[in-house]
């Protein structure tokens, strides 16, 4: 496609989504509260639809493709079934912090009347961590996305997707993301549901038949729905552990919670999102499987696009659009995430409104340079990166997702009213110990050190063992200590 085409037609979409985001910010005087919760709002449509377009970030049209690129079939369902998790734990566990915090707006506001400040700190600090990865890498996608389907020059969708949020969030919060959220979902919904009937429309035949057959070029990739090994199941089951763990601490879905006019609007809402975003990733890790049966490709992360490469013009323009479209459904949720972490979290909620609209417009040239993989002038303590390139920030977001892995349960289990709070930090610390023990068994303590800031296997993915040991390790714990020692 043109390069002028495709910049017209982001700039049209961008235009839209910007004009809605606007009229939302304009609607009524947005105060401190509604900016970052939008309290008691959103009927169960509504908190479904935003759910499901916040959560499909542009990552959709890469990570399930890639997954089935070099996995077989459980490599594909369980990175399906983690992307719908988080909603199905947030339509049950949602209603009841609600119910217990009824003014809160993240989940450590509630992590704080439970276990205190320093834990909230703590719970605020992994959520930032994470949330600021995923910024940072959905730019990053956008500006690959829009380059293979035009050779536009990619940090010009970057500003132009960060821009745009950054404009309509920092005037209006969470109400213009919600508002922008229903269009963007329809959009994300007509369109994946068109261009899909229309890949699968030509030779249906053929791409079962490819997504059963082994990659035949390619060592390094099974990529195929007939393979069904150990091996796969253990990968996806890792799948499902980390990015759940990691995805409750993704403060959008849990602001969202608050916002819903009701429980049974957050529970119906949560459904509705979790029943959409299972299918679509499931089609596009099969998808992958699809190009790993025809060969071996030159870069596996765009599995998908080598599906599409030969499209017309009017499909290449509709994947300009979705793509669009998926980048600022989730850049402008973590956006508003990010804020309400600093703000209410690791700031005590000392930050105004005004400093939390310039901290939305700050954040966005630091994750665009992010974005485009520099090389660091230093190593990051720990975890040991010193580029952040596909695979730095892979190691980022694992080193999250681990954190979080020995956080959940504790953090989880304060809603059964046996659990104290000195039980669940215990739990927090020994999930975390538990990986240590878990490496000095297997190998020396080195390497449980080690598993701590790079929790992967011999293939460099989740290491699904050092995930269950700090899950497993931190529930036991929680509950045992809590029955030692209970609050007064």
């Amino acid at each position: 496609m043109d390069t002028n085409i495709a910049y017209g037609l982001m700039i049209a979409t961008l235009g839209v989504f910007g004009y809605i985001g606007y009229q939302a910010s304009n609607a009524k005087e947005i105060e401190a509260d509604d900016y970052l919760s939008a309290r008691g709002s959103q009927d169960w449509l509504r908190i479904g639809l935003s759910l499901f377009a916040s959560g499909m970030g542009i990552w959709i049209l890469f990570g399930p493709s890639e997954v089935g690129y070099y996995g077989g079939f459980w490599d594909v369902v369980g990175y399906a079934v983690s992307s719908a998790t988080p909603f199905i734990l947030l339509a049950y566990v949602g209603p009841k912090i609600r119910g217990r915090l009824p003014n809160g707006v993240t989940l450590a506001d509630y992590v704080r009347i439970r276990l205190g400040r320093p834990m909230q700190i703590y719970v605020g600090l992994i959520s930032v961590l994470y949330m600021f990865t995923f910024l940072f890498a959905e730019f990053t996608a956008i500006g690959k996305a829009t380059e293979t389907l035009s050779d536009a020059e990619p940090l010009v969708p970057m500003f132009l997707v960060g821009i745009v949020t950054a404009a309509y969030i920092s005037q209006g919060g969470l109400p213009a993301s919600l508002a922008t959220d229903r269009i963007q979902a329809w959009t994300i919904l007509f369109l994946v549901v068109t261009l899909l009937l229309t890949l699968f429309g030509g030779d249906i035949n053929g791409l079962i038949s490819d997504a059963r057959a082994y990659n035949p070029e390619d060592s390094w990739s099974i990529g195929s729905m007939s393979y069904t090994g150990t091996d796969s199941f253990k990968s996806g089951l890792a799948l499902v552990v980390a990015i759940t763990a990691a995805e409750m601490f993704s403060q959008g879905n849990w602001q969202r919670a608050w916002a819903s006019e009701s429980d049974r609007a957050l529970t119906k809402g949560a459904w509705l999102a979790a029943s959409l975003v299972l299918p679509l990733v499931f089609v596009m890790g099969v998808l992958g499987t699809v190009v790993a049966g025809q060969g071996a490709v030159e870069e596996p992360t765009a599995a998908f696009f080598y599906l599409i490469e030969d499209a017309g013009v009017m499909f290449v323009a509709a994947f300009i659009v979705l793509a669009i479209a998926l980048a600022c459904s989730s850049v402008d949720t973590l956006q508003n995430a990010v804020v309400a972490s600093i703000s209410r979290d690791l700031s005590d909620s000392k930050m105004d409104l005004q400093n939390a609209r310039y901290l939305t417009i700050g954040m966005i040239p630091i994750a665009i340079y992010l974005a485009t993989g520099p090389t660091l002038p230093f190593t990051i303590p720990l975890i040991g990166i010193s580029a952040l390139d596909a695979g730095g920030v892979f190691q980022i977001f694992l080193f999250a997702d681990l954190l979080a892995a020995a956080t959940v349960m504790p953090v989880l289990l304060t809603l059964w009213n046996r659990i104290s709070s000195q039980g669940a930090l215990l739990g927090a610390v020994s999930g975390l110990l538990s990986v240590v023990a878990y490496g000095a068994l297997t190998g020396d303590l080195g390497d449980g050190i080690v598993y701590i800031f790079s929790p992967t296997n011999e293939f460099g993915l989740a290491n699904l063992e050092v995930f269950l040991s700090a899950v497993i390790g931190s529930t036991i714990v929680t509950i045992v200590g809590s029955l030692l020692i209970p609050d007064e």
